[in-house]
């Protein structure tokens, strides 16, 4: 028996409603399918379930190729009638249990299994550790022909089958079955399942069979943002760094592979949610992100752009700070050298640090501490007044960056306070030569902001882009290694960025900085480097080809044993703000100009 229905074009256009205008002219209904418009469609409905369900139990039916509309019908169930239901259903168990003892039969495994499982349910509703739903659970399937559509359906079928899911066709209810699937919050099939907390969040669509998921008793997880999807199975990959072991991450991948694009991405999505950042961008592609957002921009090297890195945090109070400060400027020193000075120069270092900060009143009270700082030039004229030879040495050693050619960035005192949501410090308009020094100035800067006294309570994400600059120097390494072992207990999470990984996988701290990193994102390798990554990071042969061979923004997200492959998507108005490509960059500041 077939009936056809058919819309009417007088009543759409004087009705003018939505769902009249984008309603199919004709709906064709017979008892195993539907002719809507001119394709063919047919409603399947799960009517068996498996008797435990685990993370992403519907990933099978939301990643078949087809079109296929699923709808899930919730509705909660009342504790009363929740409780007064089980209370039956364990009854009949107990006495169906019963009965076989009476009769000197052996016990039935599938009886016991489900009493079991009805009193543990019975028990966490009690403790309101979980509640029951009416689940509805329906699939329809859409074609071009009729056979294709006898097609179609056997393939969904064969995957449900493949998660312990029954489905059978909503025979004679055709109709009923595809505006249930319609977003119309209405069924008209009511075939509905009693389902709990846990397995119905299992259900959840945006989450990945590849990916960990929370054990029973973890607290819920709001956080987490998206990464992409998944390309084998069209799932879609979220992840939440602030809930693993530690808050930092590594991105490896030769130059084009889309690094900074899928940082950029990451550093958007966390801003949505009130995290503070800060990018060490050496190469300028952090700006426009900046600028779109309301961040701020330290363009390092730029006339009249001072830094003085003997400058003294004014809202620690902490008795330790002048020594922590001193300790840096060893560092510095080491780093403006290219390498640590003999013991001798480092013993007159430090006298002079302490002196210079006596001579300008600064002492180990913080109370003095919002006097000014003496500047590098003043450290040097202590080393010069010296009587130690070490001393004069150091400071003639000292002189190109006090009064020579790379003086231009310390002669001052610090110009910009960087302050904001988002803090990008430019390194592209400094010298090769300052390259190294200019991030890790930046460095102190933001570490200074993450290195309160007080626990902050506001998260903050420290991005270092091209990370081989201050890995190929030790005293560098050293400062980024510190760092990433000790954010984790300021609330804050480091990315490290890098194409070279020779450089990063080539040294013991930079395969500490590796280890120290919770989430790992890999992106397409360089034959060259492929090897060293591989083994670094325990790749299969099929990981090391997909990382050969794996297109732009595609990689692999590794954390523990838990890996998955994924690819970067976003927004148009997202791809415009992280996009490095000079044609599309082009096009959007010809639109700007009209504009």
């Amino acid at each position: 028996m077939r009936r056809r229905i058919r819309g009417r074009s007088a009543e759409r256009s004087r009705t003018g409603s939505v769902a009249s205008a984008v309603a199919p002219a004709t709906v064709e209904v017979t008892p195993r399918w539907l002719r809507v418009g001119d394709g063919y469609a047919a409603t399947l409905v799960v009517t068996g379930y498996p008797a435990e369900v685990g993370p992403a139990w519907l990933e099978p039916l939301l990643s078949w190729p087809g079109r296929l509309d699923l709808a899930l019908h919730i509705a909660p169930l009342p504790a009363p009638v929740a409780a007064s239901r089980l209370r039956t259903q364990r009854a009949r168990l107990e006495s169906s249990r019963r009965a076989d003892a009476e009769r000197g039969k052996l016990a039935d495994p599938y009886v016991d299994a489900a009493a079991h499982d009805a009193g543990d349910l019975a028990e966490r509703l009690a403790r309101g550790a979980a509640k029951l739903f009416r689940v509805g659970l329906y699939l329809t399937v859409h074609a071009r022909t009729e056979d294709e559509l006898l097609q179609a359906c056997a393939q969904v079928r064969a995957a449900a089958a493949s998660t312990l899911l029954a489905v059978q066709p909503a025979t004679w209810r055709q109709l009923a079955g595809w505006t249930t699937t319609l977003p119309l919050a209405t069924d008209g099939l009511r075939m509905l399942r009693t389902m709990d907390t846990a397995a119905l969040a299992a259900a959840f669509p945006l989450s990945s069979p590849d990916l960990p998921a929370p054990l029973p008793g973890d607290p819920p997880t709001t956080g987490g943002v998206l990464y992409g999807i998944n390309p084998a199975s069209a799932g879609i990959v979220w992840w939440d760094r602030w809930t693993q072991e530690n808050h930092n991450s590594i991105v490896l991948a030769r130059s084009g592979a889309g690094k900074s694009y899928f940082v950029k991405l990451e550093i958007l999505r966390n801003l949505y949610q009130g995290v503070q950042v800060a990018v060490v961008d050496p190469e300028d592609e952090y700006l426009r992100l900046a600028d779109a957002v309301g961040g701020s921009i330290v363009r390092l090297g730029m006339p009249g752009v001072k830094i003085n890195p003997l400058d003294l945090p004014l809202d620690d109070r902490r008795p330790d700070t002048l020594t922590r400060r001193g300790l840096f400027l060893h560092t510095l020193i080491s780093v403006l050298l290219g390498h640590q000075p003999p013991p001798a120069e480092r013993a007159a270092l430090d006298r002079a640090i302490l002196a210079v900060y006596r001579a300008a009143g600064i002492t180990a009270d913080p109370a003095t501490h919002h006097r000014p700082a003496p500047l590098l030039r003043d450290l040097a004229a202590t080393l010069r007044a010296d009587d130690d030879p070490a001393a004069a040495t150091l400071a003639a050693r000292l002189a190109p960056w006090v009064q020579g050619s790379f003086a231009d960035l310390f002669d001052a005192p610090t110009t910009q306070a960087p302050v904001g949501h988002l803090v990008v410090w430019s390194l592209r308009h400094l010298p090769d030569e300052l390259r190294t020094v200019g991030t890790l100035l930046a460095l102190d800067a933001i570490w200074r902001t993450v290195d309160t006294p007080q626990r902050p309570s506001r998260r903050r994400l420290v991005v270092v882009d091209e990370a081989w600059l201050l890995m190929r120097d030790g005293e560098g390494a050293r400062f980024l290694f510190r760092m990433s072992k000790a954010a984790r207990k300021r609330n804050a999470g480091l990315t490290v960025i890098t194409q070279d990984a020779a450089d990063l996988l080539g040294t013991d701290l930079g395969q500490a900085v590796v280890s120290n990193a919770a989430t790992q994102v890999l992106l397409r390798q360089a034959p060259q480097a492929i090897d060293a990554v591989g083994e670094a990071f325990g790749l299969t042969d099929g990981e090391r080809r997909l990382l050969l061979s794996a297109r732009r923004g595609q990689g692999l997200l590794i954390s523990g044993v838990n890996r998955t492959s994924f690819e970067s998507i976003s927004s148009d108005t997202e791809h415009t703000l992280c996009t490095t490509d000079p044609t599309e960059l082009a096009h959007v500041d010809e639109e700007e100009d009209d504009l």
